[in-house]
């Protein structure tokens, strides 16, 4: 979740080009997850780093799909193996007596991925990110390059830091159940030093929002503002009484409006609040519900242990046969949608990238996923989830290209 804003930059606005797109995906390109080739977009999933994301945010909850995915997929490497995933926040790493070490775990590395990925398209859509590439020069690449790797620190370490440590926290009863050996459960770090990370995490957050905010020149800080919203939102996902996560519907689309509308919201305002309107808000909401789909593909593996503990999760509601037609519609009609409106605003070279984008996502459905949603949710996504990436970084490009009136 995060914030931004900036129309100090006093360059003229460089319009994203094919070798921009590469630009901004290179340099944001991080290295692969076993596998993963991508940034990929990752609701709370389960096991194994392949599905990182997934279990990092829905987490504990999801009892017997972590416990079946791990019979699966036994740990392999060793030690080293067993360290990183401690680090990253994955379940299956090694325990371990460091308390800096701990504190990462709490904030989950590896669910950073998707709010940075976030906050480059929202600066790809600003239409004021300078890249060598279009001919800025290096003082005003730096600068922008800067730029956005603070935003990233805010939406990824800071905020997400503060939604994954706070949904550990309000977890630590079922884990002392069913993951005794996490941080909290296990005494590793004391609640009085958790509840201090929390508290931490989320008011350097906010000072850093508004930090951006001074930096961008903004009279109104919109960068805070949606700190203070995206905050607001991983509380009650979270916490009771509201504790979105146990609703299939609303705590989805609370996941992939957290992963996808925030971020972009983000980066596009920091750099550029001027080129934020209605028509970007509505894309990058109607987007959030491919995000949806997105979550409730990491709903299937855990049917069982998510009606045993009565959350509501849309496999559990419809079944099993309907809940995965709900799924792939959610993510397919949509960007089909936005393709659609590219197309009717005159920005057809992006349309058609985008729809050459979600043909092999639909191939991908068609020949994995719902032929078996349960076995074959991993591989679907491992496949498929970059195309949608890159999807929405096309949207982004597109819109940062529009002359909007």
């Amino acid at each position: 979740m995060a914030g931004q804003a900036t129309t100090w930059m006093a360059a003229p606005t460089m319009a994203p080009t094919k070798m921009s797109m590469m630009a901004m995906t290179a340099m944001l390109m991080l290295p692969s997850v076993e596998g993963f080739s991508s940034p990929v977009l990752r609701a709370p999933g389960r096991m194994g780093l392949s599905a990182q994301l997934a279990l990092s945010k829905a987490g504990p909850s999801r009892i017997s799909a972590s416990k079946l995915r791990m019979q699966e997929n036994p740990e392999k490497g060793g030690e080293n193996d067993s360290g990183i995933r401690q680090l990253l926040g994955v379940r299956g790493g090694s325990t371990t007596a460091d308390k800096w070490k701990i504190r990462v775990q709490l904030m989950k590395p590896v669910t950073w991925v998707p709010l940075i990925w976030g906050v480059a398209c929202g600066a790809a859509a600003s239409g004021k990110y300078h890249s060598i590439w279009d001919g800025a020069s290096f003082s005003e690449w730096s600068t922008d390059f800067v730029k956005a790797l603070v935003c990233m620190v805010l939406a990824g370490p800071l905020l997400t830091g503060y939604t994954q440590t706070i949904n550990d926290w309000y977890d630590r009863e079922i884990d002392a159940i069913n993951e005794p050996n996490r941080p909290i459960p296990s005494g590793a770090i004391s609640e009085n030093e958790v509840i201090a990370q929390i508290w931490a995490l989320l008011l350097g957050g906010l000072g850093l929002a508004y930090g951006l905010d001074v930096w961008a020149g903004h009279e109104w800080p919109s960068v805070l503002a949606l700190a203070i919203g995206g905050s607001f939102i991983s509380y009650i996902y979270s916490a009771p009484p509201l504790k979105l996560k146990q609703s299939g519907w609303i705590g989805n689309y609370a996941l992939g409006s957290s992963y996808i509308a925030l971020p972009w919201w983000c980066g596009q305002v920091f750099f550029n609040q001027a080129s934020f309107n209605p028509t970007v808000a509505i894309l990058t909401i109607l987007y959030s519900w491919a995000g949806l789909g997105i979550a409730i593909v990491n709903d299937f593996k855990s049917i069982e242990g998510d009606r045993e503990l009565g959350l509501q999760s849309l496999p559990v509601q419809f079944g099993v046969d309907t809940a995965k037609w709900i799924c792939v519609g959610s993510i397919d009609f949509t960007q089909l949608g936005v393709a659609g409106y590219l197309a009717s605003i005159g920005e057809t070279n992006y349309a058609l990238v985008l729809l050459g984008l979600i043909l092999p996502q639909i191939y991908l459905q068609f020949t994995t996923f719902l032929k078996d949603p349960i076995a074959n949710d991993v591989k679907y996504q491992a496949a498929a989830q970059p195309f949608l990436v890159l999807g929405i970084l096309t949207t982004a490009l597109a819109c940062g290209h529009h002359t909007w009136t």
